[in-house]
């Protein structure tokens, strides 16, 4: 295997051979976002895939992540490091029983998380984001029904700030269901005048202890613009690449999960895509990532749906 450094090197020189784009998530590992033509969460990597000029698109992120790809930019190749990058999100909703759901409650809108298949987006009204979730809950008529899914957490938190009572499907992402109370409490303690960052998709109990609750991107920007000089990062931990980088001065402590012996605020899915396979994906172009004609095409609508809206709300 080469160094690092000679693989990133290779990397940028295939992907200008092949007009390439490499897209990274936010939560894949630091090599990964350095050599990435773009990093992001899912609202901005699908702006981005939505606006690509390329060939090949490689997504270095989870499963879903490439479907919205080459839903958004179907004449080009997308490509996957590794096909077993799934999420734990997406898992919990199966496109055919949260169907089976939708049709129970025929006078509802459905509204999914990004973080689910294109079969499930096939079935929905709206996709949504972290970042813009509750501005597109709140373009809905108030006494319009609401379906939410699959992340229970975030449409439990959605429902609290807007006064909504959608219906909510029972999913949660295993990441941010993990992290542990308790510790958070004890690093308050130690670090009082830490500011707390909190993702929507952890549990409630642990959402009340934020100071900031927020998309990845806004947790980041806030880091950006904010005077305090230590978070407690209640996410993902790949962000706190990015969160240093743009901030070397300040401090950032990732919040441990409820099991010690466990990397529970680690991604397992997205610490499958590396350098190598990165490397490997675009030199054999392979894995690729498809969407059988029929479901792209209802699952185009609701995303372009989400972009519309996230456009003229400028997010």
């Amino acid at each position: 295997m080469l160094p690092n450094t000679d693989l990133k090197t290779a990397l940028r020189a295939l992907a200008k051979e092949k007009n390439a784009v490499i897209l990274a998530h936010y939560y894949t590992e630091a090599a990964v976002q350095d050599v990435a033509d773009f990093v992001g969460d899912s609202l901005a990597l699908a702006q981005q895939a939505a606006k690509a000029d390329a060939d090949i698109i490689l997504m270095c992120g989870v499963h879903f992540m490439a479907e919205t790809c080459k839903i958004l930019s179907p004449e080009a190749k997308v490509l996957i490091p590794d096909t077993a990058a799934t999420c734990s999100l997406a898992e919990s909703c199966p496109a055919d029983d949260f169907a089976k759901f939708v049709a129970a409650h025929p006078n509802h809108k459905v509204i999914s998380y990004v973080n689910t298949s294109a079969a499930v987006k096939a079935v929905t009204d709206v996709v949504v984001t972290s970042g813009n979730a509750r501005e597109i809950v709140d373009s809905f008529p108030a006494d319009q029904p609401l379906i939410f899914g699959p992340d229970k957490n975030l449409g439990a938190y959605i429902n609290a700030i807007t006064g909504r009572e959608m219906l909510l499907w029972d999913g949660a992402c295993h990441v941010h269901e993990r992290f542990s109370l308790e510790k958070l409490i004890e690093l308050k303690q130690q670090y009082p005048t830490a500011e707390v960052l909190v993702h929507p998709e952890c549990r409630g109990a642990v959402r009340k202890m934020a100071d900031v609750v927020g998309s990845t991107a806004r947790l980041l920007k806030h880091t950006q613009e904010s005077p305090c000089t230590t978070f407690l990062v209640v996410t993902e931990s790949g962000i706190l690449h990015q969160m240093q980088q743009s901030s070397p001065d300040k401090t950032f402590i990732p919040v441990p999960p409820d099991d010690p012996g466990c990397a529970c605020n680690e991604c397992q899915y997205m610490r499958l895509n590396t350098l190598q396979k990165a490397y490997n994906a675009l030199l054999n172009e392979s894995p690729e990532v498809t969407v059988p004609a029929h479901i792209a095409e209802r699952a185009v609508r609701p995303i372009m749906r989400m972009l519309e809206i996230s456009r003229k709300l400028g997010l």
